[in-house]
């Protein structure tokens, strides 16, 4: 016998699960090569790691700290 509540669930799972793949995606820019605060290179391995970074890890530290 089918269960109406697992019916239902399995509907409302079905249409979340649409609607998650139809939102729109943020765009995210390619990371920066250069500190845009003190202009010295950023790792290759934070340009990967932090998709869209536009500050070397101490700059970005000290953006975090002045919040």
């Amino acid at each position: 016998m089918v269960d109406v509540v697992d019916v239902a669930n399995d509907q409302a799972d079905y249409h979340l699960q649409v609607a998650l793949q139809r939102r729109p995606r943020p765009v995210t820019k390619p990371s920066s090569e250069f500190c845009d605060d003190c202009g010295e290179p950023i790792p290759m391995k934070r340009q990967q790691l932090v998709a869209g970074c536009e500050t070397c890890t101490s700059c970005q530290e000290l953006r975090e700290r002045r919040r």
